[in-house]
């Protein structure tokens, strides 16, 4: 991953972050955030 790109993929979500805390509360984060330690619990147990 060259610099530049990591640069766009970081502003890219830094701006969907204060996206989602100005429309939605971050109600989308923290769905996110539940379903991300559902999965890790998950990959966790067939480990």
């Amino acid at each position: 991953m060259t610099n530049s790109l990591a640069l766009y993929l970081g502003a890219a979500i830094l701006a969907a972050l204060l996206c989602d805390y100005f429309l939605a509360d971050m109600a989308y984060a923290l769905f996110l955030a539940k379903k991300l330690a559902e999965l890790t619990e998950y990959i966790a147990f067939w480990r």
